[in-house]
């Protein structure tokens, strides 16, 4: 019988080691203690750093048999050490010598990708990147899409109702402990909007049909959107190419696409200036890096602390665009997102969902442009 290499089989021991994020305000984690119990009990080594902003303690990972090491010492770690974190690595020109478990965002000829890639190929270390772990249909096998989603549409509600209420842009944002903390906020926001104007948010979600899509749909249910005032679209529904002034007539819209291919932009610079509803843009893609940003209408992402920015004033248009959203619900999100990777790590390297990644950044590898630099 042939082995089936889209699943996890026996495997040799490995040593994985959790980096601390380095990006501000980013709690979650790829892998959780009983995960890391997990692999230690099937005999791999998990080396764990310090991180104090982590959504669970150090103190866990050492009760679940971890080896607890400085923050940053990653760099020094063996060379055999799989480097597992989240989130991008700071700018730099050192060499990557070890195989790194990750969110690149190198792959689609972001901005500094090259630069970035050079590093592993300089350093002999591979990039396994998280999102193009992917089964033989090209789903992704573990993703963080429908709390993306989820939070994404919460955060573009409570600025719809904060600017419709102030006509300022939302102050610091905090995560959330709950679901239902979260939930509770929004459905007072948008009690107070209707106590005080009578208006119902209209909203359009671009990608409705995926796992994010699907996550800021659910949202905007559970906190009193009726399905009348809900619009989705699919790829079908933008065969024609944009712009589209269907988005112009919504008062919210939500960006939930997986950018995979070259697409007409949904809104331009131009665009935004014609009559509209339109007031509040949630990127939750944020393809801001990519050439094929389908909203080429802002130039910078926002933040926690700032978590919209405001692109028109006459009318209004905010635009909030966080890349790690999901870290408003760090330890949730987290544990959709580990519980569908530890099946592929306890195969890490191994069956088919990484030899695809595998493939995919040795081709970026290849097609870097030569190195200019004159000869030593």
């Amino acid at each position: 019988m042939p082995i089936n290499t889209e699943t996890p089989q026996t495997t040799t021991p490995m040593h994985f080691w959790l980096r601390a994020e380095t990006k501000i305000y980013e709690r979650r984690t790829p892998l959780l203690p009983d995960q890391a119990k997990e692999l230690i009990q099937m005999g791999h080594r998990v080396t764990v750093e310090e991180y104090d902003e982590r959504c669970v303690p150090d103190a866990a990972y050492v009760a679940a048999g971890c080896t607890l090491v400085p923050t940053g010492s990653w760099i020094e770690a063996p060379s055999d050490a799989i480097i597992l974190g989240l989130k991008e690595l700071p700018v730099s020109n050192e060499p990557l010598r070890h195989h790194h478990v990750m969110f690149g965002h190198c792959f689609k000829n972001q901005e500094g990708s090259e630069q970035f890639l050079r590093r592993f190929k300089e350093g002999g270390g591979k990039l396994w990147d998280l999102e193009f772990l992917v089964d033989e249909q090209g789903k992704r096998v573990a993703a963080f899409g429908r709390s993306a989603g989820f939070l994404g549409m919460a955060t573009g509600i409570l600025q719809w109702c904060h600017a419709t209420l102030t006509k300022q842009v939302l102050g610091s944002i905090q995560h959330y402990t709950t679901t239902e903390s979260m939930l509770r906020e929004v459905r007072d926001a948008l009690t107070l909007v209707m106590e005080e104007t009578s208006k119902t948010p209209k909203i359009m979600i671009m990608g409705g049909k995926g796992r994010c899509g699907g996550g800021a749909i659910a949202l905007a249910k559970l906190v009193g959107i009726p399905s009348s005032h809900i619009t989705s679209w699919g790829e079908e529904d933008t065969m024609s190419g944009g712009p589209f002034a269907e988005i112009l007539d919504c008062d919210i819209f939500v960006n939930c696409i997986y950018l995979s291919q070259p697409i007409a932009p949904f809104l331009t610079a131009s665009s935004i200036k014609l009559p509209r509803n339109l007031s509040v843009v949630v990127d939750v893609s944020c393809d801001l890096e990519n050439p094929h940003n389908p909203l080429p209408i802002y130039t910078k992402k926002t933040n926690f602390r700032k978590p919209a920015q405001r692109i028109s004033h006459d009318p209004i248009l905010d635009v909030v665009s966080i890349d790690h959203l999901t870290s408003l619900a760090p330890l949730e999100s987290s544990k959709e997102f580990s519980g569908d990777l530890l099946v592929h790590l306890k195969m890490c390297g191994n069956s088919a969902v990484w030899q695809r990644t595998n493939r995919m950044f040795e081709e970026r590898l290849r097609n870097l442009t030569h190195d200019n630099s004159p000869a030593q």
